[in-house]
């Protein structure tokens, strides 16, 4: 099993980002990459952009966003636990995730009480009460 590289060595973006289980494919990173959802150092980069140990990475993924300082560097995908020590996540963000999580599960909770399509009873009783106001 391939562990991280050497701290000197740079690896392109959209593989590390893949190698950290960011993205499921190389092609999603790079297209997140190319679509300005990743920036490196604050910056917007090409994918092919070097990564080393130290840099700040932010992206973002559909709602929530991720900040987080590389740790190590590796081109190689390999199991989660792994993929975890190649970087580590901001404080800030961890809770900006978790209170926007938590929002959202309040909204949900909020909107339960939307029956959905009316039952069978209920289209004849709305029938019933349209007969009588006609």
């Amino acid at each position: 099993m391939h562990a991280a590289t050497d701290t000197a060595e740079a690896t392109r973006l959209d593989k590390w980002l893949w190698a950290a289980r960011f993205f499921k494919t190389r092609a999603l990173a790079a297209e997140a990459i190319d679509g300005g959802k990743v920036h490196l150092n604050g910056e917007r980069v090409k994918r092919s952009k070097g990564v080393k140990v130290g840099d700040d990475v932010r992206i973002r993924a559909g709602l929530y966003e991720h900040r987080v300082i590389v740790k190590s560097v590796s081109d190689r995908r390999g199991p989660a636990t792994v993929a975890a020590t190649l970087y580590e996540e901001l404080a800030e963000s961890r809770a900006a995730r978790e209170a926007l999580l938590e929002q959202r599960r309040m909204e949900v909770a909020a909107g339960a009480e939307d029956p959905g399509r009316p039952s069978k009873r209920d289209r004849r009783q709305i029938q019933q009460l349209r007969k009588r106001g006609s």
